[in-house]
């Protein structure tokens, strides 16, 4: 039987977390995703599936322990906005470096700065081109829905240890806040000891009599080596690439315009769209559901029979840059976005696509 809730973005996805068989959350509390550590609190998990919920003293603090249970080999998770997935930065690269599968959350908030507690889309960027230092990627997912708020939870998890890469899910304050019907899976239990050590064969579990100890770190010190090791990291970019790619389109077949948005804000497109088609403007839209790897291939055929593309953003316009990238000169494309934590309304998307692609 099916198990149908009303709830908060940020419930549901603790909610989720809970039921995939997650071994640990270790965060620090920062609005808009407070409610992710006060739903885990209040669910108790350590009482039933044994999993470990732990408030950090800061957010480098809880990074760092989320490195030590992914070493482990276990699944192990953070969540946090704005300055909070700043500080994480340093934890975030070592982990790639690493080769570490986990989860992190980010509740966009806007920035720069401490900024404000309202909703944003403008840590793009900082997801999708690496916040820390050095030639990595996350895997990142872009949630549009309080259900895709949980469903991401294991499909995160799948992704990160498919590829030994962190995953982030990429949310906003928006669909972090507000409340729907979510459908909830079924709980799965957390991995076995024994499991652990047949699915993860790289973790540090122990050194055993038919293998040499694993080591686990992000240093090398001979520069060949480790140029090897980061030529073996775009090869694994490269396939993510091929295979891991998702969007969802709306009214393409027969579109002379395109809107390009990701989370809230290709909800709002959705309205706008209408609004346009009602008037007789033939729009369509296209959301990147993955933004690393983004839909290039996908953007780039469609932008060959198209008279212009908007990209609808809560920020001063980041994704665009890679929708210029796709559209490779074909079509025109151009940004339009509210920032400080206003979200725009879908006659503001209307009166801009007018403005800046049709009449432009």
């Amino acid at each position: 039987m099916k198990e149908i809730r009303l709830m908060k973005g940020n419930e549901a996805l603790a909610e989720a977390a809970i039921r995939c068989g997650t071994d640990g959350y270790f965060g620090y509390p920062i609005t808009p995703q407070s409610e992710v550590m006060e739903t885990l609190t209040a669910l108790k998990p350590w009482e039933t599936t044994g999993m470990v919920v732990l408030q950090a003293e800061s957010e480098i603090a809880s990074i760092n322990m989320v490195y030590g249970g992914a070493g482990c080999g276990k699944k192990v998770m953070t969540s946090s906005s704005g300055p909070g997935i700043s500080l994480m930065q340093e934890g975030i690269t070592y982990m790639a470096g690493a080769e570490l599968p986990c989860l992190v959350v980010n509740v966009v908030r806007g920035g720069p700065g401490l900024g404000t507690i309202q909703p944003a889309q403008s840590d793009y960027f900082q997801a999708v081109k690496g916040g820390g230092h050095g030639d990595y990627k996350l895997i990142v997912l872009a949630p549009a829905s309080v259900q895709e708020m949980a469903d991401f939870v294991e499909l995160g998890f799948d992704l990160a240890f498919r590829y030994r890469n962190p995953a982030m899910i990429l949310s906003d304050g928006m669909v972090g806040q507000m409340m729907e019907k979510v459908e909830l899976k079924p709980f799965k239990a957390r991995w076995t000891d024994e499991e652990i050590e047949k699915l993860n064969p790289w973790a540090t579990t122990g050194k055993t009599k038919s293998r040499e100890r694993n080591i686990i770190t992000s240093v090398e010190l001979d520069s060949n080596r480790f140029e090897n090791f980061n030529h073996k990291l775009q090869k694994k970019y490269r396939e993510i690439e091929e295979k891991e790619v998702r969007f969802e389109e709306f009214e393409t077949e027969d579109a002379e315009f395109l809107f390009v948005a990701y989370g809230s804000s290709a909800r709002i497109c959705q309205k706008s769209m209408q609004i346009l088609r009602d008037e007789g403007i033939k729009v369509g839209l296209i959301r990147p559901i993955t933004l690393f790897p983004f839909p290039s291939k996908r953007i780039n055929e469609l932008s060959s029979h198209m008279k212009g593309i908007l990209s609808v953003e809560m920020s001063a316009g980041q994704m665009i840059e890679d929708i210029k990238l796709s559209v490779a000169g074909k079509s025109r494309v151009e940004h339009f976005g509210r920032m400080g934590g206003i979200i725009h309304s879908p006659e503001d998307v209307v009166e801009a696509m007018k403005q800046k692609i049709i009449g432009g």
